[in-house]
């Protein structure tokens, strides 16, 4: 490699998956129009989700970052074929190294900077090798990276499986963690991805800053732990840099013109949006009840519906994007449901432009599975929600929107456990869209919508400034190496 150019050149990192690989691209994208980088990007594209592959193929043609996919390694050998996807996502993020190293080595300029999404940390001694500075990205909020830094820890002094305490868990200077609401791969301590997690926990902090996509207002309490010497300051001691909101742009229309034409021709925020994101499924008995709540409701609705799974959870993760067409709809829900609907109601298989749809006026709340992703959206937009997690930290996700920031409802059976009923969904979605809370919990959350507007006001907002400074290290060090 030669010597860098006079701009700083970050070099981005991401693990397979939509929802790690949207936030990556993003904040290479900040990087390039807010604080004039070269940002070469290098994805590990899973190659079986259809919605990925459209993602990279319009990140690629827009030339904004130089993205450079990686081919996933056959792991089949390496895993078991029931691994849980955190196994999987960690096998391949080691299993790239060497051809990681081998791509950046091949860069024509050596970069300013490796940042790395929390799957990536293994990748942190390619910048030492390098000589350069090395920071993880967490694409969730505060509280989970607490978790995180904080499970080594834990993993030394509870004594047994987490989901079967008494008592909640303590994570110094943030709110306490009930067993139930854990993260998937502390659910086992004898899976393997309870091991990649503990791992990924402890080598966290040994990068040269925490990027994390939330905002200074939202998340104060989590921020001061992450910050403070006498809570878990102590145990990160790196700089933490908030960078959020981070979310997707809004896309075009394309094929989409008949959806967006039906919500021009309804009423201001009286649209239920319904979706699971990029991985979320469920049973064919739950697909049951939220056809008859949404029905039963006489909402208005888009509801996102993808092929049932023996268990709720991640199943599609990898498989976003393709499956059932439309003519497999009505096998999948109740007979007539289509019909009876035709009025108020769009069904539509596997995917849909999320972003898009949320901006809509005509869109007044959100049952999603709250993955950090979807709720930054929705708040973004000033859209409440209907919170039903599924899966990875969706459950610490739900209790901050319900319990914490009061801009979410929930059911009272968690959906991971358990089959929400029809009664249930139906007056849910009638607290949100015609009740009375519906209204005061739309008034906070267009509260924090305006608090995100205003973290990336040029100069002066707080994610801004947290990511000019790091921008402001990187072009320091620019300097010291073309002096050398």
């Amino acid at each position: 490699m030669e010597s860098s150019s006079s701009k700083p050149h970050a070099v981005l990192l991401a693990s397979p998956g939509v929802g790690h690989v949207i936030p990556v691209l993003e904040l290479g994208k900040r990087l390039v129009t807010l604080y004039n980088f070269d940002v070469t990007i290098f994805v590990v594209a899973s190659q079986t989700s259809a919605a990925e592959s459209k993602i990279l193929q319009s990140a690629m043609s827009s030339k904004l970052c130089h993205v450079i996919e990686i081919p996933a390694p056959d792991i089949s050998g390496l895993v078991d074929p029931d691994a849980a996807v955190v196994t999987i996502i960690s096998v391949i993020m080691r299993e790239i190294k060497p051809a990681f190293r081998s791509a950046i080595s091949a860069l024509k300029t050596t970069p300013t900077a490796l940042i790395v999404d929390l799957f990536g940390t293994e990748s942190l001694a390619i910048a030492e090798e390098l000589q350069i500075p090395k920071y993880v990205y967490v694409g969730t909020n505060a509280w989970c990276v607490a978790l995180f830094v904080y499970a080594p820890t834990l993993d030394k002094t509870v004594q047994g499986q987490y989901v079967v305490q008494n008592e909640s868990f303590n994570i110094p200077g943030c709110r306490p963690l009930r067993p139930e609401d854990v993260v998937d791969p502390m659910l086992d301590r004898t899976n393997q991805q309870y091991f990649e997690y503990v791992r990924i926990g402890e080598e966290i902090p040994l990068s040269d800053g925490i990027l994390v996509n939330t905002w200074e207002d939202l998340q104060p309490t989590a921020l001061t732990a992450l910050r403070d010497d006498k809570s878990l300051g102590r145990i990160t001691k790196v700089p933490i840099y908030t960078v959020g909101p981070i979310i997707r742009r809004l896309g075009p229309a394309g094929s989409w013109n008949e959806l967006f034409d039906w919500l021009d021709k309804q009423p201001s925020e009286s649209v239920l949006y319904v979706s699971f994101g990029s991985g979320g499924t469920l049973t064919y008995e739950q697909i049951t009840e939220l056809a008859w709540g949404l029905e039963l409701s006489q909402q208005r609705f888009i509801w996102v519906v993808r092929l049932p799974t023996e268990t709720t959870g991640d199943g599609s993760f990898f498989t976003a994007g393709s499956g059932a067409g439309d003519d497999d709809l009505s096998s999948l829900l109740p007979d007539g449901f289509l019909s009876r609907t035709l009025d108020i109601g769009v069904v539509v298989p596997q995917w849909a432009p999320q972003i898009d749809i949320l901006t809509h006026p005509s869109v007044g709340g959100f049952l999603s599975h709250c993955g950090w992703n979807s709720t930054l959206e929705s708040i973004t937009n000033g859209v409440p929600m209907i919170v039903w997690p599924l899966y990875s930290e969706q459950r610490m996700n739900a209790t901050i929107l319900t319990e914490e920031l009061g801009v979410a409802i929930r059911s009272k059976v968690l959906p991971s456990k358990g089959v929400v009923g029809r009664e249930e969904i139906k007056t849910m979605v009638r607290r949100i869209l015609v009740d009375e809370e519906g209204y005061e919990i739309r008034a906070k959350v267009k509260e924090l919508q305006r608090s995100a507007q205003k973290a990336w006001t040029r100069e002066s907002g707080s994610s801004y400034s947290s990511l000019a400074r790091l921008a402001k290290e990187c072009g320091m060090m620019t300097k010291r190496n073309a002096n050398d």
